[in-house]
């Protein structure tokens, strides 16, 4: 597939036109996502539209932006005006928000054209893409197998190459986790990098919209495209970001860059562990200084995450009540219509964590349960901060595995340590990024994952970008 930076210089060049570059994505669409469902909904009238806008924007010898004509999928939690917005939910089944939400606004006024809105796992609560109330996503590498989750629609879609870019959110690993298991590149940027607003909401102070992309180039593109203060919402940083392409291929000599002991362990597989070894070796052979670090609060990330996150879900899930939006189930009063809406409307997954959720945050158990989880999301963001002190970058696996079987993982435990790697960025809400480096033992893709300090995207960008051209000798 041409990549998103190559497509949109053909089509400001008028050497390609937008409208072909969408018809190519519907008609990939059409051929093969039967077989991977990583679409919920196709937006063809206003892919069209956008696409002729494109074109007619480079007859008039205007230069219609830096995504000019690229098709880009949308992951379903995220405003799209006028299109269905589920969540893979029941409950949000059919509604069609009145606005887009802020990354929906800037991607199209830089050209890029949306073809589609892709599946997840409901209100992005998982870590498989088998919790949608729509039926699962499969692994386009292998359809046997999950894509990862919660954004595994949009992980899916890049990697079958139906479009060169899409959206993701990433609240515990939603992007950089998916993006490992279907050999792509994810991007969780740092929080407050890039708006939030029509983003429904998950857990609000977790919750960030990242891209995955073919290559680290690509993921740039789009980032810089997408970030930057959005007075709309409050968590917006104020102040501007460093562009990412300008110094992508500015190398890694000198960085110093850490391995963290506590995600090279018990618990990540063999192949996965040697794979990013072998990453650390092509960082070293660029001229980087790489070492192990230990940064030991990161082992209580999972049981943390797994308290502040459902706490917030229990807050934010509150507003589908039956009154406002979406499905309505009927009863003899407000409270039972409310009980009968949710019971009908939510899914299992949801449910689970609205419960332990509500329980964390329950009058006797607040200080026991949600305040001490925050305290240790202190404590992990304070030891992080304690690393950069030291090193430029840090580095880990993404995923524990390759991807796994449909169904293997039925217990909520096994699926909940997928994101062990992952988790310990957004509590602190630095930016982090997966990028593929070659396969496990089953020849499925494997992810290495580079951290950086806030707001220090184009520092990581340089590695992933070192990685990415390592990984192209490897056999």
């Amino acid at each position: 597939m041409t990549s998103a930076f190559d497509l949109a210089a053909l089509v400001r060049r008028g050497e390609y036109s937008a409208v072909a570059a969408a018809d190519t994505a519907f008609g990939s669409i059409k051929e093969r996502d039967d077989e991977i469902h990583a679409f919920l909904h196709l937006t063809k009238r206003r892919a069209q539209a956008q696409a002729a806008a494109v074109d007619q924007a480079v007859a008039d010898g205007k230069d219609p932006g830096p995504l000019a004509g690229v098709p880009i999928a949308i992951k379903d939690n995220m405003c799209t005006k006028g299109e269905p917005t589920t969540c893979s939910s029941k409950i949000l089944e059919g509604w069609r928000p009145p606005y887009d939400a802020t990354v929906v606004d800037r991607l199209e006024a830089a050209g890029a054209v949306i073809v589609g809105k892709t599946n997840l796992d409901e209100f992005a609560m998982g870590s498989s893409t088998e919790n949608s109330a729509f039926g699962p996503t499969r692994n386009p590498h292998d359809t046997s197998r999950v894509p990862g989750g919660s954004s595994g629609g949009s992980a899916a879609a890049v990697g079958a190459d139906f479009v060169p870019l899409s959206l993701g959110s990433d609240t515990g690993g939603s992007i950089r986790q998916p993006a490992a298991l279907c050999g792509v590149v994810g991007l969780k940027p740092s929080y407050g990098a890039v708006s939030r607003y029509g983003l429904i909401a998950f857990a609000s102070s977790l919750d960030q919209i990242g891209p995955f992309a073919h290559n680290v180039t690509d993921a740039a593109l789009c980032f810089d495209v997408i970030s930057g203060h959005d007075p709309k919402d409050a968590t917006s940083i104020p102040t501007p970001l460093t562009p990412t392409l300008p110094t992508l291929n500015d190398g890694v000599a000198g960085m110093r860059i850490g391995i963290i002991d506590e995600l090279m362990g018990e618990g990540i597989d063999d192949d996965v562990i040697a794979r990013t070894n072998q990453a650390a070796e092509a960082l070293t052979a660029a001229g980087a200084s790489v070492e192990r670090v230990s940064i030991p609060a990161t082992i209580y990330g999972l049981a943390a995450y797994y308290l502040i996150a459902p706490a917030e879900a229990s807050s934010n899930l509150a507003r589908f009540d039956g009154v406002r939006y979406g499905q309505r189930v009927d009863g003899a009063n407000v409270a039972a219509m409310n009980v009968a809406t949710r019971s009908a409307g939510f899914g299992d997954e949801v449910k689970r964590r609205i419960m332990l959720g509500t329980y964390a945050l329950s009058s006797g158990y607040y200080d026991a349960y949600y305040g001490k989880a925050q305290r240790v999301r202190t404590l992990i963001a304070s030891e992080f901060a304690t690393a950069y002190e030291s090193f430029d970058l840090l580095m880990s696996p993404t995923s524990p595995s390759t991807a796994f079987e449909l169904g293997a993982k039925s217990d909520p435990m096994a699926l909940y340590m997928c994101d062990v790697c992952t988790i310990p960025s957004n509590l602190a809400g630095h930016p982090a990024m997966s990028v593929p480096f070659g396969v496990g033992d089953d020849g499925l893709p494997v992810g290495v994952q580079i951290l950086a300090p806030m707001v220090e995207e184009a520092r990581m960008f340089r590695a992933a970008k070192t990685l990415e051209d390592a990984a192209k000798g490897m056999s």
